[in-house]
């Protein structure tokens, strides 16, 4: 190939389009380089800056969606293979595939529907003021939207977790769209500049002026984040509680199995005698530690396998978090119950946020047939009420199990109803290791947002201590079998987003209308 095909090839809009969604894909786990955030949307912004097509302007969006979306959610091919639930290795490979297909469209769409947007915006207005509030304010709006759909997880500030905890605090005004506005309207002031060097009608000083606007909403972004990062801790004797892990590392090739249960029953009781030899005041497990019905320990069975674990609650008296199956109207519930030092229940959390296709199938009754469900239950589960309150013998608890760290919402309404501290469930088993990173990576964010210590429990990896201002206190290691002691703090201290919620999206619905009224798109003459 001459050299001047190739990189006729290689600077074409396509390329360059997928070229800026893969360094921003490159800054979430396992890679972790966050940086690039802040220049990634400059390719996708310049090129939507000039005059296209409307087929031109979906296949550079859909290219720059590609880069980010396929790269960061690459771990749920981790499913791969599923040999174990009787799936044959072809078959395995193709739903891995369709998963990772189907989740990175679902991302792509917010990008296709952004860069319609901003491309119809450049041919209207010759205002790059106008472009870059606009521009911002429909990113937070679609972010929104899209969060209340089933399938959600890369918010553009996770790529800033955990490492960038400055800018993350911005969180706590209104939640990870606070975060994602400062992303955008950085990339937005530095493509405008790239735009405005390159226009021959352009005023001589407009390019470095949008340059400086950039500088000037990059450090005063981070210098409002470190000004509430650097806001000190306030922990009392009379609130801190002494917390305990058990991570089992227990395969989900055998979890639900008689040996896998087995090896659970033993590890979470020898954790739980443990932790309890040790004087923590309660243990927490992860999701679904012991995968039965905890109804057929307490009460109901006391003769099950399960029992072990319920003597031993009845022997030492500490009280446990426990992950398990509960039941409503003849289905199952992947729930987490608070059990006292006495054996009794004392409340019971089930999850709100069901995983699509692995705990539950979307229109099941077509694309059941189709794919099955990637779990091998063979009852069905059922989502847990939205407005439920965990009640522990030591305050109220936010509770979130696996999937639910990525819905913020779920955190900020148990945090403005008396929440104190976060309890964070997880199995992360059966995806590749960046999945754990950046799982923790969420619940990371939420310590912040809602500015509580988070106490993270998982089967495999990574469990945690998260401290409020985002800083990882102890972190275990990967597929390995760990038990630890912890203190915490219980907090009851709210943050703007925890009593108003994500109002920014309000205000960026309006910031819409009223731009739209100062600066009207420009119409063809006549």
């Amino acid at each position: 190939m001459p050299t001047s095909t190739r990189a006729s090839i290689l600077l074409s809009p396509i390329a360059l389009a997928v070229f800026g969604g893969a360094l921003m894909g490159l800054t979430v786990a396992p890679f972790g380089l966050w940086v690039l955030a802040w220049v990634a949307i400059v390719p996708l912004w310049v090129l939507l800056g000039q005059p296209r097509s409307v087929a031109s302007t979906l296949r550079i969006s859909f290219a720059w969606g590609i880069g980010y979306y396929a790269l960061a959610l690459f771990w749920i091919t981790g499913v791969h293979p599923m040999t174990w639930m009787g799936v044959p290795w072809l078959a395995s490979l193709a739903i891995a595939l369709f998963c990772w297909i189907f989740i990175t469209l679902t991302g792509t769409l917010l990008v296709l529907v952004w860069g319609l947007c901003m491309s119809w915006l450049h041919t209207k207005t010759q205002k790059p003021i106008s472009r870059i509030l606009l521009g911002t304010a429909l990113w937070c709006v679609l972010e929104h939207l899209w969060s209340a759909t089933p399938l959600w997880w890369p918010w553009l500030g996770l790529t800033q977790s955990p490492h960038n905890l400055i800018i993350l605090h911005l969180g706590q005004l209104s939640g990870p769209i606070t975060v994602a506005a400062a992303i955008v309207a950085v990339n937005g002031c530095l493509g405008e500049a790239w735009l405005a060097g390159r226009g021959s009608d352009s005023p001589k000083n407009s390019a470095s002026r949008y340059l400086a606007m950039a500088a000037v909403l990059l450090v005063g972004c981070h210098g409002l984040g470190f000004w509430l990062f650097d806001r000190p801790l306030a922990s009392s004797p009379e609130t801190a509680l002494n917390v305990g892990i058990i991570q089992g590392n227990i395969p989900n090739e055998i979890k639900l199995y008689p040996g896998g249960i087995r090896r659970a029953l033993e590890g979470y009781v020898r954790g739980y005698q443990t932790l309890a030899d040790e004087g923590v005041e309660v243990i927490l497990t992860p999701e679904t530690a012991l995968p039965v019905l905890w109804a057929q320990v307490d009460g109901l069975g006391r003769d099950t396998p399960a029992n072990h674990l319920y003597q031993a609650i009845l022997e030492r008296g500490v009280p446990i978090w426990v992950g398990g199956f509960g039941e409503q109207d003849g289905d199952l519930t992947n729930s987490l119950f608070s059990v006292g030092g006495n054996g009794d229940t004392l409340s019971r959390y089930d999850k709100i946020k069901l995983v699509p296709l692995g705990e539950y199938i979307p229109f099941e009754e077509a694309l059941g047939k189709i794919i099955g469900r990637l779990s091998p239950l063979d009852a069905r589960l059922v989502a847990g009420k939205p407005d439920q309150i965990f009640e522990t013998p030591f305050g109220r608890a936010i509770a979130a199990i696996c999937y639910e760290s990525a819905f913020p919402q779920t955190f900020q309404r148990q945090a403005a109803a008396g929440g104190e501290f976060i309890l964070s469930a997880a199995n992360n088993a059966h995806y590749a290791e960046s999945m754990p990173a950046q799982h923790h990576a969420q619940d990371v964010m939420r310590a912040i947002e809602t500015d509580r210590w988070a106490v993270r429990a998982t089967n495999t990896g990574y469990s945690a201590i998260v401290d409020p201002h985002g800083r990882t206190q102890w972190i275990s290691g990967i597929n390995t079998y760990e038990v630890h002691a912890d203190t915490i703090y219980r907090r009851e201290t709210r943050t703007p987003y925890t009593r108003w919620g994500n109002f920014i999206w309000i205000f960026a619905q309006l910031a819409i209308i009223i731009v739209g009224i100062i600066d009207p798109p420009i119409r063809k003459s006549e």
